[in-house]
């Protein structure tokens, strides 16, 4: 007889086969019989997103001098000093002016973002790279003042908090459009197709993708 390695998997495998679909076919249309309901308090920490009005920003504040002492300590390792990247392979923050519209667009939190609420809700749930969510939301509204500041964009002695946040209005909030071609499937090509289709890297482009010896 075959020697099973683990015999308290084997016996969890054999209960689920022939038990397994027990519990769908005991519950209603509105219980599948499985977990529970989450407590408010669970919720509450996955609702963390902050929508392009402001809805969702929590309390808290903090100033551009709070800011540069954050970034300088957990940020600039990566986009370089005041947010011009510094020759990373990480995207600059600041500076790309008049660029949108160019062969070589500066895609940059003064040049493209369309929502300062953005920057916020970005910072608190994916930075600092490696270490997401471990910001107080005081150091998170702290640095959002320091990278508006250094992009022109609110004033250095601007108390930032939920409200202030809420009131700021990006350069580039205009330059979105809705796109009103409908959703519909695209045939593929059958004849009179491209011979061949050539992808270049922008990223590569830019220096943002490893070489292979890297």
């Amino acid at each position: 007889m075959y020697n099973f390695p683990n015999r308290a998997l084997f016996t969890a495998l054999l209960i689920f086969s022939v038990c397994g679909f027990a519990p769908f076919s005991l519950a209603s249309d509105h219980d599948l019989g499985l977990g529970r309901m989450a407590t408010p308090e669970e919720v509450a920490g996955w609702d963390i997103d902050v929508r392009p009005d402001g809805m969702g920003l929590p309390s808290g504040q903090g100033t551009v001098e709070q800011g540069e002492e954050i970034y300088e300590a957990r940020c600039a390792h990566c986009h370089g000093e005041f947010g011009y990247g510094g020759g990373t392979r990480y995207p600059e923050l600041v500076g790309g002016e008049g660029t949108l519209t160019t062969l070589d667009p500066r895609k940059t939190i003064g040049s493209y973002w369309p929502y300062a609420s953005t920057l916020f809700d970005y910072i608190k749930r994916a930075m600092p790279f490696g270490e997401a969510q471990t910001l107080s939301n005081d150091e998170v509204y702290a640095l959002t003042a320091f990278l508006l500041n250094i992009n022109d964009i609110v004033d250095e002695d601007v108390i930032m908090n939920k409200e202030a946040l809420s009131r700021v209005v990006m350069p580039n909030v205009d330059g979105f459009i809705d796109d009103p071609r409908p959703d519909v499937l695209k045939d593929d090509c059958m004849t009179n197709c491209v011979d061949e289709v050539v992808i270049e890297s922008y990223a590569k482009k830019v220096g943002v993708t490893p070489d292979k010896d890297e």
